[in-house]
């Protein structure tokens, strides 16, 4: 017979040690979340934020990797393979390693420089909650396609500075990827430069605007992967402007931070939106837009609906004008198509006015457009030339680092086999007609340059970073490829250089027969 009471008392070590794993369950996911994130698979669905600070930033991340589970399996889609060896395996004869020379290796950064400035999305703007346009690997939430101007996949509402996340995720799908450094033609720094400058342009000071950056290069430079070319095999991109990153002052109230001022960052291939007119390193790339594709069809498919689409209007301005700046061309071009009624369709953004937040609003627009007038904005550069493109209508730039000084690996040299130039400083000085300029242009001729923008829409998108095109390369593929070219260009200007040293010690005979080397 049991003795009294000892029965009744084990019956609460079950209770006990579920309690406790019960308590320990929220963290063990936040950690096994974190680890996926940046050491896995890209997230995959939208993403709901709610909560207080503290439970937000673990949340934020626990809900993209809860999503994985749902990712397409091989045959709808790839993900990153857990070893080299079973993304590449080995091939007999010449085709043995079919990435030699073309391997990238991706920095295992701390979480302070990636994961835990994205998990503070919330407050990175003090009048916008950004994680919402985080959702989707970093694409946003589906456009609503009521009117049924996009197609009915891959269209998202992204943002236009939020390539950080985008371009990370699909770095981490390139076909040659290698843990194996010195094996890389390039390695990647997955540091969010734009979200972390984002987060620090409003009242912060310039110390701690600066000081990820300064960490970041600190880090990288104790590195051993950095002293095999001190850092010029290096790239990390910014989803923002130049204009952000290049703070000259220590004063408090001046923008940006100083990341591409630091020697270290200059030494690496850095990547932006927009570069300036007095500096040639910063290496500007694509505007994210509004499609994501996940299958080379899609593409495909709306190449073949641009192409088949009437175009209604010789020209278009979407904009708003500059009241607090008379010589602005906006305003220009804003009269010019207002006094252009029959030729110009003008989709005005006036202040406090959310018709142009909506996509549908500019781009139905733009399809029905043969010329897309994109004049300098804040900086020199817009979205929206990209947008253009996208919807099949030339661009018609009117400053040269609208476009042509900055794209130069994804636009075609001969600029007018696609685009249109109209000195600006002849606009102002109402020396031109838009009209006139435009409607001198064959139809014939047009039509080939409609048809070139057209061509170039798979290297201006940036693919859905969830899945994996078959054989059309994007923006991110074209840009590696890039990188990979010059970077090799250096190895082997490095080469050549020490051969040359090599050659100017030359070895002379002495008079007793001894060997006598003399450096020049």
């Amino acid at each position: 017979m049991e003795r009294p009471g000892v029965h009744s008392g084990k019956r609460w070590l079950p209770r006990l040690l579920f309690i406790i794993a019960l308590s320990a369950t929220p963290w063990l996911l936040v950690v096994y979340c974190h680890l996926l994130v940046f050491h896995g698979a890209p997230v995959s669905a939208p993403v709901t934020i709610a909560g207080t600070d503290g439970q937000e930033a673990q949340r934020f991340l626990l809900q993209q990797e809860q999503q994985l589970s749902q990712l397409p399996s091989a045959s709808g889609g790839t993900t990153l393979p857990a070893t080299e060896e079973e993304h590449h395996p080995q091939k007999d004869g010449e085709d043995a390693d079919a990435c030699l020379g073309r391997y990238v290796y991706i920095h295992d950064l701390p979480p302070r420089f990636n994961a835990d400035i994205l998990a503070q999305c919330r407050v990175w703007y003090p009048w916008i909650n950004m994680c919402v346009y985080l959702a989707n690997a970093g694409l946003g939430q589906p456009v609503n396609n009521s009117d049924g101007v996009f197609a009915d996949r891959g269209w998202y509402a992204t943002d236009h500075f939020g390539l950080d996340l985008i371009f990370h995720l699909r770095v981490k799908q390139y076909d040659c990827l290698t843990n194996d450094s010195s094996r890389a033609a390039a390695l990647f720094v997955p540091f969010y430069a734009g979200f972390d400058v984002v987060q620090h342009l409003w009242g912060h000071n310039a110390s701690t605007k600066d000081a990820l950056s300064l960490d970041l290069a600190d880090w990288l430079t104790r590195r051993p992967e950095w002293r095999a070319m001190a850092g010029r095999a290096h790239f990390v991109l910014s989803g923002r402007t130049a204009y952000d990153h290049q703070r000259e002052s220590d004063s408090d109230s001046e923008w940006g931070n100083k990341f591409l001022r630091l020697p270290a960052v200059q030494n690496m291939t850095v990547l932006v939106m927009e570069k300036t007119p007095w500096l040639d390193y910063p290496s500007p790339i694509p505007y994210t837009t509004y499609f994501h594709p996940a299958r080379d069809a899609e593409i495909f498919d709306w190449q073949r609906r641009m192409r088949a689409t009437k175009r209604d209007w010789l020209f278009t301005f979407a904009g708003g004008e500059r009241p607090d700046d008379p010589t602005s061309i906006r305003n220009h071009l804003i009269r010019q198509c207002n006094a252009s009624a029959r030729f110009c369709k003008l989709v005005q953004c006036k202040k406090g006015s959310r018709q142009c937040l909506n996509p549908s609003t500019f781009f139905g627009v733009f399809q029905r457009t043969r010329f897309c007038l994109q004049p300098a904005g804040d900086t020199y550069t817009r979205r929206s030339a990209f947008d253009a493109i996208l919807a099949g209508c030339v661009p018609v730039f009117f400053h040269s680092l609208s476009a042509y000084d900055q794209y130069k690996w994804h636009l075609p040299e001969d600029h007018h086999t696609y685009s249109v130039l109209i000195p600006e400083e002849k606009v102002r000085a109402g020396n031109v007609s838009v009209e006139e300029t435009l409607r001198r242009i064959p139809l014939d001729v047009a039509e080939r340059m409609t048809q070139t923008a057209i061509g170039l829409i798979p290297r201006l998108v940036y693919a859905d970073p969830r899945s994996k095109l078959e054989t059309v390369k994007d923006a991110v593929d074209v840009t590696l490829r890039a990188i990979i070219d010059k970077v090799n260009k250096l190895k082997k200007a490095e080469e050549t250089r020490g051969e040359q040293r090599h050659h100017l010690q030359v070895q002379t005979t002495t008079g007793d027969g001894g060997v006598h080397q003399q450096s020049y």
